[in-house]
C-alpha cells in the first residue's frame, strides 16, 4: 500500500543544562561548570523510493535526541544527534503549526523541519570579580515542535489518465521496465505506478471515476498526482459505448479540481483496438478524430501502434533535452 498522505509530530531535541562546579585542581579556585550541548535538529531528505513515507503509517512522534548536560572541570555536554528523515521526492511539507509549506522537487534535498535548543551556561560562564564563586546555571532550551503533514505529489513528465479499464498500467507496461498489476477491472487500482522512457518519466494516475473532483471514491487522492505532471496522454478504451462522453468525464473531473489542468498538453490514444472489428474500429476512430485531429488509435500488441506511441514518446524526450539546453 502506497502511503501518501500522512500527519505526524517532530520534536527537536532540548538542550542540556549548565553545571555548578568548582575547580578541583590544587591550588586552583573558581568555577568549572561546563555548558550543555545542543539538542538535536529535525531533518528531511527527499529520495526517489515513492513509498518512503510507509515509515510514518504506524509511528506517529519523531524525536530527535536532547544535548547532554554540562559537566565538572569546563567539560561541555555533547550536542545531540540530529534525525533526518526520508520522503519521496515531490513531497509537499506542510507546517501545520505554522501555516509554512516546502515544496520539494529534486532528489537529495534537505530541509530543517525543527531546531534543537541551545544548551544553558554553566557556572564559569557568570564568574566576575564581584562574584568569584557563582552558582547560577541556565537550564537548556527546549527543541522545536510541530505538527507536521507529509502530501505526496507525483512529478512526472507524462501522466495518464483515464477512465478505470482504459488500459493505462498495459500501455506503461509496453513502453516502459513497469511492471504494473493489469486486468479487466471494473474499478480503480489503489496506487500510481511509474515507468521511465529513456529520459522520461511516466505515471500511471489510477483510473478517475465521475464526481472524482468531489471526492467520490478516491478521486482528490489521485487528482493531486496529477498536477504536477507536465503532459497528459488521456486513454480511452475502444470498448467504450461512448467514447465522447468518457473523454468529457475526465475532462470535467480535472476541471473541477482545478482549471490549470485543462491547460496542459494532452495526447489522446484509442486503446485496446484489437478487441474489436475493423468497421467498428474506423467509426470509433472518426469520433476520436473529431475530439483532437492528432488523436492515435492504438494497440500494444501491435508493432505499427507501439512505433506510434514510441514516435509521440521520442519527441517529447527531444523537447526536454532541448529545453535544458
Amino acid at each position: 500500500m502506497l502511503i501518501d498522505d500522512v500527519s505526524i509530530k517532530i520534536v527537536a531535541g532540548h538542550g542540556g543544562k549548565g553545571a555548578v562546579a568548582f575547580n578541583k585542581n590544587l591550588m586552583s579556585l573558581g568555577p568549572a561548570g561546563g555548558t550543555g550541548g545542543k539538542g538535536g535538529s529535525v531533518y528531511i531528505e527527499t529520495v526517489s523510493d515513492l513509498s518512503a513515507l510507509n515509515q510514518f503509517r504506524y509511528k506517529k512522534e519523531f524525536l530527535a535526541e536532547n544535548g547532554k548536560d554540562g559537566g565538572y572541570q569546563f567539560k561541555d555536554g555533547t550536542d545531540g544527534k540530529d534525525l533526518t528523515l526520508k520522503a519521496p521526492i515531490g513531497t509537499v511539507i506542510h507546517n501545520l503549526t505554522t501555516g509554512m509549506d516546502i515544496e520539494t522537487t529534486k532528489i537529495g534535498e534537505r530541509f530543517i523541519l525543527a531546531k534543537g535548543g541551545n544548551g544553558g551556561k554553566g557556572n564559569f560562564h557568570f564568574r566576575s570579580s564581584r562574584n568569584t564563586s557563582p552558582r547560577n546555571f541556565q537550564s537548556g532550551l527546549p527543541g522545536e515542535e510541530f505538527e507536521i503533514r507529509l502530501e505526496l505529489k507525483l512529478i512526472a513528465d507524462v501522466g495518464l489518465v483515464g477512465l478505470p479499464n482504459s488500459g493505462k498500467s498495459s500501455f506503461l507496461n509496453a513502453v516502459t521496465n513497469a511492471k504494473s498489476k493489469i486486468g479487466n477491472y471494473p474499478f480503480t487500482t489503489l496506487e500510481p505506478n511509474l515507468g521511465s522512457y529513456y529520459e522520461l518519466i511516466l505515471a500511471d494516475i489510477p483510473g478517475l471515476i465521475e464526481g472524482s473532483s468531489r471526492g467520490k471514491g478516491l478521486g482528490i487522492k489521485f487528482l493531486r498526482h496529477i498536477e504536477r505532471t507536465g503532459i497528459l496522454f488521456h486513454l480511452i478504451s475502444c470498448e467504450s459505448d461512448n467514447i465522447k462522453n468518457d473523454y468529457q468525464t475526465i475532462r470535467k473531473e480535472l476541471g473541477n479540481y482545478n482549471k490549470e489542468l485543462l491547460k496542459k498538453p494532452e495526447y489522446i490514444f484509442l486503446t485496446k483496438i484489437d478487441l474489436i472489428d475493423k468497421k467498428e474500429t474506423e467509426k470509433k476512430i472518426k469520433i476520436i478524430k473529431k475530439i483532437s485531429p492528432q488523436s492515435i488509435a492504438i494497440s500494444i500488441y501491435d508493432d505499427n501502434s507501439l512505433k506510434d506511441i514510441k514516435e509521440t514518446l521520442n519527441k517529447i524526450k527531444d523537447e526536454k533535452i532541448n529545453q535544458k539546453n
